[in-house]
Protein backbone atom coordinates (compact mmCIF):
# COMPACT_ATOMS: atom_id res chain seq x y z
CA UNK A 1 0.00 0.00 0.00
CA UNK A 2 1.61 3.27 -1.18
CA UNK A 3 2.27 6.15 1.57
CA UNK A 4 0.10 8.38 -0.29
CA UNK A 5 -2.72 8.31 -2.92
CA UNK A 6 -3.56 11.48 -4.92
CA UNK A 7 -6.31 11.52 -6.43
CA UNK A 8 -6.64 14.66 -9.35
CA UNK A 9 -9.67 15.89 -10.75
CA UNK A 10 -9.00 17.21 -14.29
CA UNK A 11 -9.96 18.35 -16.94
CA UNK A 12 -7.01 17.83 -19.03
CA UNK A 13 -5.20 14.67 -17.68
CA UNK A 14 -2.79 14.71 -20.27
CA UNK A 15 -1.10 17.69 -19.06
CA UNK A 16 0.32 15.29 -16.24
CA UNK A 17 2.40 12.80 -18.66
CA UNK A 18 6.14 13.73 -18.28
CA UNK A 19 6.33 15.79 -15.19
CA UNK A 20 4.42 12.73 -13.03
CA UNK A 21 6.90 10.26 -15.18
CA UNK A 22 9.78 11.58 -14.37
CA UNK A 23 12.61 12.58 -11.73
CA UNK A 24 11.50 12.11 -8.15
CA UNK A 25 7.73 11.63 -8.81
CA UNK A 26 8.21 8.70 -11.15
CA UNK A 27 10.58 7.13 -8.88
CA UNK A 28 8.05 7.41 -5.91
CA UNK A 29 5.50 5.77 -8.17
CA UNK A 30 7.31 2.92 -9.31
CA UNK A 31 8.56 2.10 -5.70
CA UNK A 32 5.30 2.30 -4.62
CA UNK A 33 5.51 4.63 -2.49
CA UNK A 34 3.09 7.24 -3.80
CA UNK A 35 -0.40 6.26 -6.36
CA UNK A 36 -1.87 8.96 -8.16
CA UNK A 37 -5.04 8.47 -10.47
CA UNK A 38 -5.95 10.81 -12.99
CA UNK A 39 -10.21 11.44 -13.03
CA UNK A 40 -11.32 13.36 -16.08
CA UNK A 41 -14.54 14.79 -14.22
CA UNK A 42 -16.14 15.74 -17.31
CA UNK A 43 -16.69 11.73 -17.89
CA UNK A 44 -19.06 12.24 -15.34
CA UNK A 45 -21.12 14.98 -16.85
CA UNK A 46 -24.58 13.83 -17.45
CA UNK A 47 -25.34 15.48 -20.97
CA UNK A 48 -25.62 14.45 -24.40
CA UNK A 49 -22.15 16.63 -25.29
CA UNK A 50 -20.88 16.13 -21.69
CA UNK A 51 -20.63 19.67 -20.79
CA UNK A 52 -19.51 20.77 -17.24
CA UNK A 53 -19.89 24.50 -17.33
CA UNK A 54 -22.52 26.90 -17.85
CA UNK A 55 -23.22 30.67 -17.41
CA UNK A 56 -23.17 32.14 -13.73
CA UNK A 57 -26.93 33.01 -12.69
CA UNK A 58 -26.73 36.63 -11.97
CA UNK A 59 -24.72 37.29 -15.33
CA UNK A 60 -21.24 37.75 -16.03
CA UNK A 61 -18.49 37.26 -17.96
CA UNK A 62 -17.29 33.85 -18.44
CA UNK A 63 -18.11 30.28 -17.79
CA UNK A 64 -18.59 28.47 -14.35
CA UNK A 65 -17.94 24.99 -13.43
CA UNK A 66 -21.09 23.26 -12.99
CA UNK A 67 -21.34 21.16 -9.33
CA UNK A 68 -22.85 17.92 -10.79
CA UNK A 69 -19.77 16.04 -12.61
CA UNK A 70 -17.11 17.52 -9.27
CA UNK A 71 -19.46 15.71 -6.70
CA UNK A 72 -20.08 12.86 -8.97
CA UNK A 73 -16.14 12.17 -9.03
CA UNK A 74 -15.90 12.34 -5.61
CA UNK A 75 -18.85 9.92 -4.98
CA UNK A 76 -17.18 7.74 -7.63
CA UNK A 77 -13.98 7.68 -5.25
CA UNK A 78 -16.25 7.07 -2.01
CA UNK A 79 -17.62 4.50 -4.05
CA UNK A 80 -13.77 2.64 -5.66
CA UNK A 81 -12.33 2.91 -1.87
CA UNK A 82 -15.20 1.86 0.10
CA UNK A 83 -15.37 5.37 1.61
CA UNK A 84 -15.94 9.07 1.19
CA UNK A 85 -12.15 10.72 1.06
CA UNK A 86 -11.58 12.99 4.05
CA UNK A 87 -9.22 15.69 2.57
CA UNK A 88 -10.72 17.23 -0.49
CA UNK A 89 -8.40 20.50 -1.76
CA UNK A 90 -9.78 22.95 -4.33
CA UNK A 91 -7.19 24.81 -5.91
CA UNK A 92 -8.28 28.21 -6.68
CA UNK A 93 -6.80 31.80 -6.28
CA UNK A 94 -9.09 31.91 -2.89
CA UNK A 95 -7.25 29.41 -1.11
CA UNK A 96 -4.61 29.52 1.76
CA UNK A 97 -1.34 30.64 0.28
CA UNK A 98 1.17 27.37 -0.23
CA UNK A 99 4.37 26.83 1.83
CA UNK A 100 6.41 24.09 3.26
CA UNK A 101 4.23 23.67 6.29
CA UNK A 102 1.22 23.04 4.58
CA UNK A 103 3.33 20.41 2.61
CA UNK A 104 4.46 18.87 5.68
CA UNK A 105 1.01 19.11 7.02
CA UNK A 106 -0.28 17.08 3.64
CA UNK A 107 2.55 14.93 3.93
CA UNK A 108 1.05 13.25 6.43
CA UNK A 109 -2.22 12.55 5.23
CA UNK A 110 -2.99 8.77 3.27
CA UNK A 111 -4.88 10.12 0.39
CA UNK A 112 -5.32 13.29 -1.11
CA UNK A 113 -8.23 14.70 -3.77
CA UNK A 114 -7.11 17.61 -5.71
CA UNK A 115 -9.80 19.88 -7.66
CA UNK A 116 -8.75 21.60 -10.70
CA UNK A 117 -10.68 24.45 -11.09
CA UNK A 118 -10.82 26.16 -14.80
CA UNK A 119 -12.57 29.36 -16.45
CA UNK A 120 -13.91 31.69 -14.10
CA UNK A 121 -14.15 29.27 -10.88
CA UNK A 122 -16.12 26.87 -9.54
CA UNK A 123 -20.12 26.29 -8.98
CA UNK A 124 -20.08 27.89 -5.36
CA UNK A 125 -21.46 25.14 -3.67
CA UNK A 126 -18.37 22.74 -4.84
CA UNK A 127 -16.35 24.84 -2.12
CA UNK A 128 -19.35 24.90 0.61
CA UNK A 129 -20.29 21.47 0.74
CA UNK A 130 -17.75 19.45 -1.19
CA UNK A 131 -13.99 20.57 -0.64
CA UNK A 132 -12.81 20.41 2.95
CA UNK A 133 -9.59 23.16 2.18
CA UNK A 134 -8.58 25.74 -0.72
CA UNK A 135 -4.64 26.06 -2.05
CA UNK A 136 -3.66 28.72 -3.60
CA UNK A 137 0.06 28.39 -5.11
CA UNK A 138 0.31 32.20 -5.93
CA UNK A 139 -1.28 35.89 -6.57
CA UNK A 140 -1.43 35.20 -10.36
CA UNK A 141 -3.36 33.99 -12.55
CA UNK A 142 -3.41 30.21 -13.95
CA UNK A 143 -5.15 28.93 -16.71
CA UNK A 144 -6.26 26.20 -14.84
CA UNK A 145 -5.50 24.15 -11.36
CA UNK A 146 -3.47 21.50 -13.31
CA UNK A 147 -0.02 23.17 -12.89
CA UNK A 148 -1.00 24.22 -9.22
CA UNK A 149 -1.90 20.41 -8.48
CA UNK A 150 1.43 19.06 -10.07
CA UNK A 151 3.48 21.78 -7.33
CA UNK A 152 1.76 20.71 -4.56
CA UNK A 153 2.16 16.91 -5.25
CA UNK A 154 5.67 17.78 -6.03
CA UNK A 155 5.92 19.63 -2.74
CA UNK A 156 4.37 16.75 -0.65
CA UNK A 157 5.81 13.97 -2.65
CA UNK A 158 8.95 14.19 -1.99
CA UNK A 159 8.59 14.92 1.98
CA UNK A 160 7.64 11.03 1.65
CA UNK A 161 9.71 8.28 3.85
CA UNK A 162 12.10 6.78 1.03
CA UNK A 163 10.93 8.85 -1.50
CA UNK A 164 14.30 11.21 -2.02
CA UNK A 165 16.82 8.67 0.35
CA UNK A 166 18.51 10.99 1.64
CA UNK A 167 16.07 11.86 4.75
CA UNK A 168 18.46 14.91 6.09
CA UNK A 169 18.02 16.48 2.25
CA UNK A 170 14.19 17.63 3.54
CA UNK A 171 15.25 18.88 6.78
CA UNK A 172 18.37 20.95 5.24
CA UNK A 173 16.91 22.87 2.51
CA UNK A 174 15.20 26.20 1.78
CA UNK A 175 11.66 26.24 3.59
CA UNK A 176 12.46 23.61 6.11
CA UNK A 177 13.17 25.89 8.81
CA UNK A 178 12.97 29.79 9.57
CA UNK A 179 15.84 30.47 6.44
CA UNK A 180 16.88 30.16 3.11
CA UNK A 181 19.88 27.67 2.15
CA UNK A 182 23.20 28.55 3.06
CA UNK A 183 25.33 29.16 -0.68
CA UNK A 184 26.21 25.68 -1.89
CA UNK A 185 29.70 24.78 -4.11
CA UNK A 186 31.17 21.92 -5.26
CA UNK A 187 34.68 21.33 -7.98
CA UNK A 188 36.42 23.05 -9.07
CA UNK A 189 37.58 24.53 -6.62
CA UNK A 190 38.45 27.59 -8.74
CA UNK A 191 36.63 28.06 -12.00
CA UNK A 192 37.11 31.62 -14.53
CA UNK A 193 38.91 32.94 -11.21
CA UNK A 194 36.11 32.31 -9.00
CA UNK A 195 36.94 30.38 -5.53
CA UNK A 196 35.25 28.61 -3.45
CA UNK A 197 35.30 30.64 0.06
CA UNK A 198 37.94 29.08 1.98
CA UNK A 199 36.05 27.88 5.68
CA UNK A 200 34.44 25.23 3.25
CA UNK A 201 37.85 23.72 2.57
CA UNK A 202 39.23 24.13 6.18
CA UNK A 203 37.50 20.58 6.98
CA UNK A 204 36.45 22.01 10.53
CA UNK A 205 32.85 21.17 10.35
CA UNK A 206 31.66 23.33 13.86
CA UNK A 207 33.27 26.57 11.41
CA UNK A 208 31.48 25.07 8.55
CA UNK A 209 28.51 24.84 10.06
CA UNK A 210 28.44 28.17 12.07
CA UNK A 211 29.46 29.63 8.78
CA UNK A 212 26.36 28.10 6.94
CA UNK A 213 24.27 29.12 9.41
CA UNK A 214 25.18 32.91 9.12
CA UNK A 215 25.10 32.84 5.46
CA UNK A 216 21.41 31.40 6.09
CA UNK A 217 20.60 33.90 8.14
CA UNK A 218 22.19 36.69 5.93
CA UNK A 219 20.34 35.39 2.82
CA UNK A 220 16.85 35.28 4.51
CA UNK A 221 16.94 38.75 5.65
CA UNK A 222 18.54 40.33 2.96
CA UNK A 223 16.37 38.26 0.47
CA UNK A 224 12.85 37.54 2.43
CA UNK A 225 13.13 39.77 5.07
CA UNK A 226 9.09 38.65 5.54
CA UNK A 227 10.28 35.18 6.70
CA UNK A 228 12.29 36.63 9.28
CA UNK A 229 12.80 40.22 11.25
CA UNK A 230 15.98 41.10 12.81
CA UNK A 231 14.30 41.86 16.03
CA UNK A 232 13.29 37.90 15.99
CA UNK A 233 16.29 36.57 16.45
CA UNK A 234 17.91 34.75 19.15
CA UNK A 235 20.98 36.63 21.03
CA UNK A 236 23.34 33.79 19.67
CA UNK A 237 21.99 34.28 16.09
CA UNK A 238 22.43 38.48 15.89
CA UNK A 239 26.13 37.37 17.29
CA UNK A 240 26.61 35.36 14.55
CA UNK A 241 25.35 38.20 12.07
CA UNK A 242 28.18 40.25 13.08
CA UNK A 243 30.61 37.65 13.03
CA UNK A 244 33.61 36.99 10.45
CA UNK A 245 33.75 33.47 9.69
CA UNK A 246 34.92 34.17 5.98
Amino acid sequence: MPLLKVDILTLFPGMFTGPFDESIIGRARKKGLLEINLINFRDFARNKHRIVDDYPFGGGSGMVLKPEPLFEAVDFIAERDGRRPEHIILLCPQGRLFHQRIAEELAQKEHLVLICGHYEGVDERVRQHLATDEISIGDYVLTGGELAAMVVVDAVARLLPGVLGDEAATREESFSGLFLEYPQYTRPREYRGYTVPEVLLSGDHGRIARWRRQQALLRTLKRRPDLLKYEDLSPEDKKLLNEDLG
